[in-house]
């Protein structure tokens, strides 16, 4: 079974809306995709405790450390590949303009001998929950829908703790 782990950042707005940051894979298979070619900065681990790889992935695909803050852990998601994703997410701000993504190695075109290098990540944008549900690819919906139900959670938390009371 293959583990992989990574860190959705997202902020509320003023008006509450949720904002997540997620990055549009790199290489020519995703070039030309954009519904469901988005993904959380991730990646895969064996020897590492799942925090540990998420933060270290962040820093690899995104060319910044994760920001200060706590990370909170969603839980691991099954993916239709049979992949685990351990997600974590933290409620920070990002310059999704400045990334600079690590690179792989991949013959293209296809058996044509030739080595080429592509960004594991080619863009990061902030996207509303909605739009966001559209970019995703579609085994990693489930985490944003786990990211709504934590914030309202919280949301519920604070508006129950009044000095009133």
């Amino acid at each position: 079974m293959t583990l992989s782990s990574g860190v959705m950042l997202y902020r509320v707005d003023a008006d509450g809306e949720i904002r997540v940051l997620i990055a549009h894979m790199g290489g020519p298979f995703w070039a030309r995709k954009d519904e469901h070619a988005w993904s959380i900065p991730k990646g895969e681990y064996v020897d590492e405790e799942p925090e540990v790889a998420a933060v270290r992935e962040f820093l690899e695909e995104m060319g910044s450390p994760v920001p200060d803050g706590e990370l909170v852990d969603l839980g691991q998601f099954r993916q239709s590949s049979g992949k685990k994703i351990t997600a974590f997410v933290l409620e920070a701000d990002f310059d999704a303009a400045a990334i600079v993504s690590n690179t792989f190695e991949l013959e293209w075109p296809p058996k044509s001998g030739r080595m080429q290098s592509f960004p594991e990540i080619d863009r990061a944008a902030w996207f509303d929950v909605p739009t966001a549900r559209t970019k995703l690819v579609k085994g990693q919906i489930p985490i944003l829908d786990r990211l709504v139900e934590y914030v309202g959670s919280r949301a519920g938390d604070a508006n129950q703790s009044s000095p009133n009371q």
